[in-house]
């Protein structure tokens, strides 16, 4: 009766898919777990790094071509001339910048998910972990141009990845421990916590059902007696 009014803590995951499953669900704070957190992040500086890398030289390019192109053109001021180069500039920065946003930012999610998710299944972070992802992420981009394509994609998503999971080990040796160490940490620092907050509410509740018994059991051996 105890353990279910109280509900005894559920058992850490033991398998790769129960580790899998919580990646995507929130906890009791109603919090995302720090992975899936940091691949949102990642996404979202990917895209404003992908839309300024492909967006400022378009810009400059299109505002450079216009200023030649229009020589001949009449402005009204020198103001308008200025106005109509930098919408010029601004479209082409838009248009080329988005090309490059969502591009950027697709390659560093999928990259992001598939390490993230090795290492949650395999319960290690390790460079093949990110160069596996790395080789999926580039052969996925470039599958569409055939063979030669997808194989020229494995090499460069793994020419990519190897570097990218080195930095990342070096970043967590710095840290002293890796995501998944520091996750693991806190899931089972957090079981033992509730762990014993319920044996302790289950003890005191066998307490409170033992002097309920023997409040109730007093009266019947008075009548009893009396009988």
């Amino acid at each position: 009766g105890a353990q279910a009014r109280f509900g005894r803590p559920e058992p850490l995951p033991q398998t790769g898919w129960e580790r899998l499953s919580e990646l995507w669900r929130r906890d009791e704070r109603q919090q995302y777990p720090e992975e899936t957190v940091n691949i949102a992040k990642s996404a979202f500086t990917a895209g404003v790094v992908g839309w300024l890398y492909g967006g400022l030289p378009a810009f400059v390019s299109a505002r450079k071509a216009f200023v030649e192109r229009s020589h001949g053109e009449l402005f009204q001021n020198r103001a308008d001339a200025v106005q109509a180069a930098h919408r010029a500039g601004l479209r082409s920065f838009i248009r080329y910048g988005w090309r490059w946003s969502w591009r950027v930012a697709a390659f560093t999610t999928i990259f992001n998910v598939v390490s993230t998710g090795l290492s949650v299944y395999r319960d290690k972070t390790t460079i093949s972990n990110f160069a596996a992802a790395g080789a999926f992420t580039g052969a996925l981009f470039r599958m569409h141009l055939g063979l030669q394509g997808l194989a020229g994609g494995l090499v460069f998503g793994t020419a990519f990845g190897i570097p990218a999971g080195g930095l990342l080990m070096a970043m967590y040796g710095l840290t002293g421990e890796t995501l998944q160490e520091k996750r693991n940490r806190e899931r089972r620092e957090l079981y033992e916590a509730k762990l014993a907050e319920w044996q302790s509410r289950l003890s005191v509740t066998d307490v409170l059902q033992q002097t309920e018994n023997n409040a109730q059991g007093r009266p019947e051996m008075e009548r009893a007696r009396e009988l």
